[in-house]
């Protein structure tokens, strides 16, 4: 259980690490606002992050998905085609939740907030 946990530890780490120059910088007289940057610069990390988890995740499902369909075959292999079918059928359902993801991060990161806010 733990040893799955260490790539998130790293991966957070990073976040907050590189984070910190995006939040250090100060803002220009011809940019926006204070705390319309301040919101462009959490939705920015906002979006780093949940493509980077939706990322992580789907990888996870699909290496368990991938060693459960093997072991399936291997133990019967007369059910390879349907294991096949399913196995590639899940894998599509969940690369299609990471594609959402990064077109929800990437909404949130093309919003022009000086016009909308």
């Amino acid at each position: 259980m733990f040893k799955n946990l260490k790539p998130v530890v790293i991966a957070l780490v990073f976040l907050f690490v590189l984070s910190g120059s995006l939040l250090a910088q100060e803002t220009q007289p011809g940019q926006l606002s204070p705390a319309r940057a301040s919101l462009y610069k959490i939705a920015l990390i906002v979006g780093g992050a949940v493509i980077a988890l939706a990322a992580m995740a789907g990888a996870y499902c699909q290496a368990k998905a991938i060693s459960a369909a093997c072991e399936g075959i291997s133990r019967n292999p007369g059910a390879a085609p349907h294991i096949r079918f399913l196995l590639i059928f899940g894998l599509v359902l969940i690369e299609t939740l990471v594609i959402y993801s990064l077109l929800i991060s990437i909404i949130i990161l093309m919003i022009k907030w000086g016009s909308y806010v």
